[in-house]
């Protein structure tokens, strides 16, 4: 599903709440205008508890590890410690890690790439609605990735590729090549069994073994490794 304001990706009705306890979130941000209106938003959205505030990296770290929240909102440019640095130092912490989901003002922002290649599992515009919004803070934390193919192909087309990312094609067999360029067309799992008339179980190994060769913390940054390897070319179908 694609829109306009980059909605793609998004379940069809986002104002629907799952049952059981609600999702913890800590919003980091350095502006206070914009966090303050972040915490009353989300607050007001069904099955999201804010437990906390950031205004920079290094408190977003230090908050992050003290209140333990299922998901963490990270800017990216903010002052002490961006975005970048925030979300690689959270996801190797000793303790199990948040979900990190990216808000950013720009699609083309280069800092989103890398934060998506440090770990986080994906990334909103703050134009978004605030239900939008909400909805990919849930979807984070059900363990899914917010992938939004057509914003990821037009930030990654932008940079050069780079050979420290490269892709061990030898490492993959061919099938699981064919599951990765269908993973970052943005297909769910029970899509790509579709298209390749297999089996859901059978693409769940197949997508774990593409992440555990690729070391790949998810599956954002299993498609960000693609891209930048070469494996997927922006603009060109698989």
């Amino acid at each position: 599903m694609t829109g306009s304001d980059g909605s793609e990706g998004l379940p069809a009705d986002p104002a629907a709440g799952p049952p059981g306890a609600p999702v913890t979130l800590l919003i980091a941000d350095d502006d206070e205008v914009t966090r303050s209106g972040l915490r009353t938003l989300l607050s007001a959205q069904p099955g999201i508890t804010v437990v906390g505030e950031a205004a920079d990296g290094v408190e977003a770290v230090e908050r992050a590890r003290l209140l333990r929240p299922d998901v963490v909102l990270m800017d990216v440019r903010m002052p002490r410690r961006n975005g970048i640095e925030a979300t690689r130092l959270l996801l190797a912490g000793p303790a199990e890690p948040p979900k990190v989901v990216v808000i950013t003002t720009f699609e083309n922002d280069g800092y989103v790439t890398a934060a998506l290649g440090a770990g986080a599992a994906g990334f909103v515009l703050k134009r978004l609605p605030v239900r939008q919004i909400a909805e990919a803070v849930r979807v984070v934390a059900a363990g899914e990735a917010i992938l939004f193919p057509a914003a990821l192909r037009r930030m990654v087309a932008a940079r050069p590729l780079g050979s420290a990312q490269a892709l061990p094609r030898a490492a993959l067999t061919g099938r699981e090549e064919e599951v990765l360029r269908l993973m970052a067309t943005g297909l769910s799992n029970p899509e790509i069994a579709e298209s390749l008339t297999v089996s859901l179980e059978t693409v769940k190994t197949h997508v774990g073994n593409v992440l555990t060769k690729l070391g790949a913390q998810n599956r954002t940054h299993a498609v960000v490794i693609a891209y930048e390897s070469g494996l997927v070319v922006p603009g060109v179908p698989g």
